[in-house]
């Protein structure tokens, strides 16, 4: 946890936000709406996965 699940995220975003530019300049904006989802669940799995480390360390 810490500056590396920052760096992550920091990545799968740049990464993703890439690929819809590129999507939506040649003109498929639905696929790009998905990878953008995609991308955002992506997150959120990762997000979670630490909130559920950290809850178990509490307890």
């Amino acid at each position: 946890m810490g500056v590396e699940l920052i760096f992550r995220i920091a990545g799968i975003g740049l990464v993703v936000a890439i690929i819809v530019t590129v999507l939506k300049q040649s003109g498929r904006d639905e696929v790009a709406t998905l990878v953008a989802l995609t991308g955002l669940i992506i997150v959120l799995i990762l997000v979670i996965d630490e909130l559920v480390t950290l809850f178990d360390s509490v307890r």
